[in-house]
């Protein structure tokens, strides 16, 4: 852990296990009380910084590169945002277990999902640089399957924590 940040991992999809108790996420951490949060549609520049970063982690390994995919950055914010009105890092949505059904609310069909987040005093190309850096969450860049990517970001209630969301994907 990094000061004021926290990071958690999990590679979902295909047939890969819901979380150990369906609705429980053992990497969750109650970091704010819930309230009020600010919640932001992913802007397309945000999306181009974090697809360039991941590319080039990808490009490293001799990998293809990932797309942005509105659909998987609605996702992502949505997801963020549940977080951050949450107060709460983790991979279980208030109504969700992981990001598929995410991506499926969403109009995209994954064949493989995997998602990065985060929580912390941190901006877009910080908070990109930690999971570079943390092994799970390079393990997530780096799934050669992936074809697709987006990105999302809320602020919790204290008006100072952002919540960070990546999901990656490939479509049926």
């Amino acid at each position: 852990m990094l000061g004021a940040a926290a990071l958690a991992t999990a590679a979902l999809g295909g047939c890969a296990p819901a979380p150990a108790v369906q609705g429980k996420d053992p990497h969750a951490m109650q970091l704010l009380a819930a309230g009020a949060a600010t919640c932001h549609a992913t802007t397309s520049q945000q999306n181009a910084v974090a697809v360039a970063a991941t590319n080039r982690t990808r490009a490293a390994s001799g990998l293809p590169p990932v797309w942005a995919d509105d659909r998987l950055a609605q996702a992502a914010a949505g997801h963020a945002c549940d977080m951050a009105r949450r107060g709460r890092m983790t991979h279980v949505g208030s109504t969700t277990h992981g990001p598929a059904p995410r991506l499926k609310a969403m109009g995209y069909a994954p064949s493989v999902t995997a998602e990065n987040i985060a929580a912390g005093h941190f901006d877009l190309n910080r908070v990109l640089h930690e999971w570079n850096v943390s092994t799970g969450h390079h393990a997530n860049i780096v799934i050669p399957q992936m074809r697709h990517m987006g990105i999302g970001e809320a602020v919790g209630a204290d008006g100072k924590t952002r919540f960070w969301a990546a999901v990656y994907a490939a479509p049926r």
